[in-house]
């Protein structure tokens, strides 16, 4: 019995072979992401991607918008696709010139993610390291770096609860991260920072007070109960 592949190496696989060519028109197919949805007898696609057609100029393409309107008054056409390991060609409906070209991967699109998972991969083990030697400056780096992946920013800032301290805190506080869940780490972060050390920002200067203080040391308002 064969090992069942997961999605990531059957995609490997269909990467590392030649792409077959369309019988329709002589050009090569592109590898196409199946989206999540039953289809046919409802048992789903049978592989996460096919191989198919995007050659506007295929024969079979052009005159199925024809073949659709004639035979079905439907504005659609349909496109040449195969399973990966098929010899048979069949035809998938498209309702637009668009249609369907959402899933196209490509050798960009996979170069792409490569990259990102060895970015990921990389950032990681630094945060690792920078854990056990309690590198906060770097910590801060990665955090403020816009060119880290978010998942690396957000551990990154989850860290960053855990080790810094209210000196650090200058560096991050009015930085604007441009996602939610990164800013929302951040928040907790610094909120974390300030429950450790019993510290506070002033409602009405935003400098750092005592949690407990009555009256801030440096604008001199009431803060207590603020």
């Amino acid at each position: 019995m064969s090992a069942i592949k997961t999605k990531d190496e059957i995609l490997e696989d269909m990467m590392s072979r030649e792409k077959p060519v369309c019988p329709n028109c002589g050009k090569q197919m592109s590898i196409w992401e199946a989206p999540s949805m039953n289809f046919s007898d409802g048992l789903g696609w049978g592989s996460p991607y096919l191989y198919m057609c995007f050659n506007d100029e295929c024969p079979l393409y052009v005159q199925g918008w024809d073949n659709m309107r004639e035979n079905y008054s439907h504005h659609a056409s349909y496109r040449c696709f195969t399973y990966p390991d098929a010899k048979n060609f069949e035809c998938m409906p498209v309702f637009s010139p668009m249609g369907a070209t959402g899933q196209v991967i490509d050798d960009e699109v996979v170069f792409q993610q490569e990259v990102l998972k060895e970015a990921i991969k990389k950032g990681f083990s630094i945060l690792a390291s920078c854990y056990v030697e309690k590198d906060d400056l770097t910590i801060v780096r990665i955090l403020l770096d816009s060119t880290e992946p978010t998942r690396v920013r957000i551990k990154a800032a989850e860290m960053f609860g855990d080790i810094c301290g209210a000196d650090a805190v200058e560096a991050v506080r009015n930085a604007r991260f441009g996602n939610e869940v990164l800013q929302k780490t951040v928040n907790g972060a610094i909120k974390k920072i300030y429950d450790r050390q019993f510290i506070r920002e002033c409602p009405f200067c935003a400098e750092i007070i005592k949690s407990r203080a009555a009256i801030c040391k440096h604008c001199g308002r009431d803060v207590a109960g603020q």
